[in-house]
């Protein structure tokens, strides 16, 4: 029987064990904007030079880097949760198949400088992991007019909790899920619980044309 690299899963394996870090590095940074500049130099590396970029090739030749919002300070969070009602909702995700979300929490910390809260989802299946896409009043004009994410756990993104127990969400750090960048991929995007009323000028804009 003959045997063979799977390049691709390698590749993939590469990918999300370089963002996992980049993610770590910037929970251990004490100084957020820093942090932030340094997972943003992290991010623009990878999707300028890994296999598995977003990036369709007419893009990445002459990538200059993702646009972002300049960071403000006012737009991190330490949040606590309250409890939500359980539910299991499908997603169909392309050649990826169904995958099931089940809300698990909802945020209590936004509503006053946001407008609403936020509702946590566990990505049911193996192993599992909290997803927390968000939409806000910035789509569709500076920002992808489908939502950005802010949480994913299977593939490293998060900023983890501070010494209380505090969920840090950052929204510097919101970005553009990878269908906003190519057709090849199928995204789960933000429901309407997560549709915050207010703008969020924060984090990764909408790509040049």
């Amino acid at each position: 029987m003959s045997e063979s690299w799977d390049e691709g899963a390698l590749a993939l394996w590469d990918w999300r064990r370089r963002v996992t870090r980049l993610y770590a590095a910037a929970e251990a940074e004490p100084d957020p904007r820093r942090a932030w500049s340094d997972w943003r130099a992290g991010r623009d590396d990878l999707f300028a030079n890994h296999s598995q970029s977003p990036l369709e090739p007419d893009a990445r030749r002459g990538f200059v880097g993702l646009p972002f919002f300049a960071y403000d300070p006012a737009l991190r969070f330490r949040v606590g949760v309250s409890p939500v009602e359980s539910v299991v909702t499908p997603l169909e995700v392309g050649a990826d198949g169904t995958v099931s979300l089940r809300s698990f929490a909802r945020t209590a910390g936004l509503a006053a400088s946001l407008g609403g809260e936020l509702t946590l989802f566990w990505v049911e299946g193996y192993g599992g992991g909290v997803f927390l896409p968000f939409a806000d009043a910035t789509n569709g004009s500076t920002t992808y007019g489908a939502g950005r994410y802010l949480l994913d756990t299977i593939k490293g993104a998060d900023l983890g909790r501070d010494a209380s127990g505090s969920i840090v969400l950052d929204f510097n750090f919101a970005y553009n899920p990878s269908c906003c960048y190519s057709s090849a991929y199928v995204c789960p995007l933000a429901p309407a619980s997560n549709r915050l009323p207010k703008p969020v000028p924060a984090g990764e804009m909408m790509p040049p044309a």
